[in-house]
């Protein structure tokens, strides 16, 4: 912010003087004009009170821009649907004191911060939101809306599957957690735990992980399109799926 003053013009006095000579002759008297001088002297301080408001006016104004944390929500998900540059790692530093020493571990109804926007780029967002909120097509954030998304990224890359399929193996596999993870069978003891709605390991997620969606195999849609994915290519679809796999 500009300091006030620096720039400021020297006051000059508003009195100027001159003089008219009155009377005939030889002889003169001298009158102070005084009126026009006075009535121009009030315009400087004016116009500099305008000027002041003007750029006070301009300066933009910072918001924080907050999001609270849904069943099913990781940091990558929040990162990616918000834009965040830095990706979800800053939004832990700026969340540190919020979330704690576990960055996989958010609960529902915490609220982050998960960047700033000034004020006459809300209103943007605010026009540009209403502008597209007709033909933006939304999701449920949960196992619903989860498949309904899943199957609309699964259509245009030519994955496989439906609805009830995948539905069926995700209760099958995690009871619908997100956040489920096996610690105790083959792959756990081998070090790579299945993970997820769909109980991907580590090594098939990064196989066949669908590009455009979150690398965090905690990420539900990513999940299922990463599972669907490897289903399709070793069963045909995760329809034929109806056990282990």
């Amino acid at each position: 912010m500009a300091a006030r003053g620096k720039h400021r013009r020297p006051r000059t006095s508003p009195l100027t003087r001159g003089f008219v000579a009155a009377g005939t002759g030889g002889a003169a008297l001298a009158l102070p004009i005084v009126g026009a001088a006075s009535a121009h002297a009030a315009q400087p301080a004016q116009a500099t009170t305008q000027a002041v408001q003007a750029a006070k006016a301009s300066v933009p104004q910072v918001q924080l821009v907050t999001y609270q944390v849904a069943a099913g929500d990781t940091l990558s998900k929040i990162a990616r649907e918000h834009s965040t540059s830095g990706d979800w790692k800053k939004i832990y530093d700026a969340n540190r004191a919020v979330i704690g020493s576990d960055p996989s571990t958010i609960r529902p109804g915490l609220k982050l911060t998960v960047g700033t926007k000034t004020a006459k780029a809300a209103e943007k967002s605010s026009t540009a939101a209403k502008t597209t909120a007709t033909s933006t097509k939304s999701y449920a954030n949960n196992l619903d809306g989860w498949i309904k998304e899943a199957l609309d990224i699964m259509a245009q890359k030519g994955i496989p599957g439906t609805y009830d399929g995948i539905h069926r193996n995700v209760i099958r596999e995690s009871s619908g957690n997100p956040l489920a993870i096996n610690n105790w069978d083959s792959n756990a003891v081998a070090g790579t735990p299945s993970k997820g709605l769909l109980q991907v390991i580590a090594p098939t997620f990064a196989a066949y992980h669908v590009a455009g969606t979150s690398m965090d195999p905690y990420d539900p849609v990513a999940n299922i399109t990463a599972a669907c994915n490897y289903a399709a290519d070793k069963y045909g679809s995760i329809d034929n799926v109806f056990g282990a796999y």
